[in-house]
């Protein structure tokens, strides 16, 4: 019922419910914008034009029992800092230091990786690395690095590696958990930074790690996109099923890039940014290279067709 008030009264008031992000509301009369998120509780609002956010402040107190909290420096757990050249830098410094000390690392000594190099996690008990036989506090380590990667993608790889063994980890996986904290502690502060520019453009690197899995020999999708320069979304996942080929892999990898793109062009659009197309997909994978350029079915690329045609179009429409 609340929620419902709360659509009702945005609505009322001129706001419209983005189709992409229902969290998202805008409202545009004559030369303002108004931006509006909301999660749970918590509201961001922001715009160009300061009369029309307070406007907006005015109305929903007149509705809600709402408090401002004025300029945005924290939100769910994320510190808002403004840089010397006027843009915003995303930080859990504050949550990164509380993870260190819960963990007795603040003192420690830190280290230059989160993990070594090519290492693959071990998934049976050999010895002197037995299965802990209390999971819970590994599952909590790795929940809170998991929220930590909203604003540290340089440890979202890892993070995944040894999201992989919540349900049986063995004192191997814990400590090197404990190693990405130590790594935590170079930089507790390091965070996202969003910088203004003139010029608009959308970049985005998809790779994946084929049959990186020793288990199930399922590969890792990974992708970055940078929105004029600034890194704006990542994620890295094991894919659903099997790939025969590191092309294949390859091509699952930038299919779901290719989705998360037009999510993204779709967003912007709701908050009247245009003209970012075409967008730039990087891969570094030449039998996919090799693939795409041909535009002719491949009998070896019949079971991911659906991969190759989704790629083909988007390229084909911009």
């Amino acid at each position: 019922m609340e929620i419902n008030r709360w659509y009702e009264a945005l609505i009322e008031t001129g706001f419209q419910q983005s189709g992409h992000d229902h969290s998202l509301y805008t409202k545009e009369s004559g030369g303002s914008f108004i931006a509006l998120l909301v999660y749970v509780d918590d509201i961001v609002l922001t715009g160009n034009n300061i009369n029309e956010i307070n406007n907006v402040k005015k109305f929903l107190s007149s509705k809600f029992k709402i408090k401002d909290l004025g300029e945005l420096k924290y939100f769910l757990g994320i510190e808002v800092l403004k840089t010397d050249k006027g843009g915003l830098c995303l930080s859990q410094r504050k949550y990164c230091l509380e993870l260190l000390h819960d963990y007795g690392l603040l003192a420690c000594k830190p280290v230059s990786t989160p993990l070594l190099e090519n290492i693959i996690l071990a998934h049976k008990e050999k010895e002197g690395d037995k299965f802990l036989k209390n999971v819970t506090n590994y599952q909590r380590l790795v929940g809170k690095l998991i929220y930590l990667t909203l604003t540290r993608p340089n440890i979202s790889y890892f993070v995944h590696c040894l999201s992989q063994h919540m349900h049986a980890p063995l004192q191997s996986h814990m400590d090197l958990g404990l190693r990405v904290l130590r790594y935590l502690k170079g930089a507790p502060g390091s965070g996202i930074v969003f910088e203004k520019s003139e010029h608009m453009s959308l970049k985005v690197y998809a790779n994946s790690d084929w049959a990186k899995c020793p288990v199930t020999r399922r590969s890792i999708s990974g992708y970055y996109v940078i929105y004029n320069g600034c890194l704006t979304s990542w994620k890295c996942k094991k894919q659903a099923t099997l790939s025969k080929s590191s092309a294949e892999a390859e091509y699952r990898s930038m299919a779901a890039t290719t989705c998360e793109l037009m999510w993204i062009v779709n967003i912007l659009k709701d908050l009247k940014v245009t003209n970012l197309l075409p967008a730039e997909l990087f891969c570094d994978n030449s039998a996919a290279i090799q693939i795409d350029a041909t535009p002719v079915m491949h009998e070896k690329t019949k079971h991911f067709d659906l991969d190759v045609q989704i790629i083909r179009e988007k390229l084909f429409q911009v």
